[in-house]
């Protein structure tokens, strides 16, 4: 039995005429007759009655055709979800993202995809670098997007490509002493407590720290103190508490608060790249449809993945 067995059946019950029902199905009618004899032996049952009238379904007919119709009805939702998911509109993508890529990336990006893949299912999860790293590694992501290239073992498995660049700034409570300052100098932020990420989360951030404010960056070391956060808006809450002097990218001025001010550090300090990684070996459609909207949104990584890339 085959699906057009199916189809034939059906076009029969329905035109009730061997000949009409042939001519719609765009065949002669002495196949159809014959294709119909042959499905009604293999069943075991006489589906149709053959009258002076037309041809009508038998009780064993109605049954076989109710499930028919059911049949076709799945086998063309099974290509219709093949397709789909071929062309990356179903699925999943689970994604580990550091905070501050809401306030420059994710929302262009993330937005339109899921505007144009409503049926994706999403798995977001704000993560440090280190962490989205190792849960890329592990398979417990599909893409990361962190402050810097992935460091560590296995690190060579993925693709890592740049999405975006930025600058530092110092994040203080409307009553500090920098706040009438338009712009902090290296060394005034040398003796002063900061509010940055922990080392052992975003340890890019935290080595280039250290070699911009020397040793004394390092948590245990630092004279001035240091309180960590990783996430935008602690830095910002907690500067406004007046705990200290909160680092971050320039792009934290998106979430700032009426009682913080955001300086400028100078001279102008360029942070490690926002980049976004993924298994070299990942070949899901999602993550591609996901990978052409970033090169449509971000300028300049486009090219960036193909030089990783070539065509995919």
């Amino acid at each position: 039995m085959e699906s057009r067995h199916l189809r034939y059946a059906l076009a029969l019950a329905e035109h009730q005429h061997f000949g009409r029902a042939a001519a719609a199905l765009g065949i002669a009618q002495p196949p159809l007759s014959q294709q119909i004899a042959a499905l009604e032996r293999e069943l075991g049952a006489r589906l149709f009655d053959r009258t002076a009238r037309g041809v009508f379904p038998t009780a064993a007919g109605e049954a076989f055709l109710t499930r028919a119709r059911r049949a076709l009805a799945e086998m063309s939702a099974a290509v219709s979800d093949a397709g789909r998911a071929a062309r990356g509109e179903t699925g999943r993508l689970r994604l580990g993202f550091i905070g501050s890529a809401l306030l420059e990336l994710l929302p262009s990006v993330l937005g339109t995809f899921i505007r144009d893949r409503p049926e994706v299912r999403l798995g977001l999860r704000e993560m440090s670098t280190r962490r989205s790293t190792s849960a890329l590694l592990a398979g417990e992501l599909d893409l990361a997007i962190g402050r810097g290239a992935p460091r560590g073992d296995g690190a060579e498995d993925l693709v890592s490509v740049t999405v975006g660049r930025d600058h530092l700034v110092a994040v203080v409570g409307a009553a500090h002493p920098f706040a009438g300052q338009a712009k902090v100098s290296l060394e005034q932020l040398k003796g002063q407590h900061l509010i940055v990420a922990p080392a052992e989360e975003e340890p890019t951030v935290a080595a280039w720290l250290t070699g911009l404010l020397g040793e004394g960056a390092d948590t245990s070391a630092r004279a001035g103190g240091v309180t960590e956060a990783w996430d935008a808006h602690t830095i910002i809450g907690l500067a406004s508490c007046g705990v200290g002097v909160g680092l971050g990218p320039a792009c934290l001025r998106g979430a700032a608060r009426p009682d913080v001010r955001v300086c400028e550090v100078s001279p102008r300090v360029e942070l490690p790249e926002l980049v976004m990684s993924f298994r070299a070996q990942d070949r899901s459609p999602v993550l591609a449809a996901f990978l052409d909207i970033t090169r449509e949104r971000c300028p300049g990584v486009a090219e960036r993945l193909e030089r990783r890339l070539g065509t995919r």
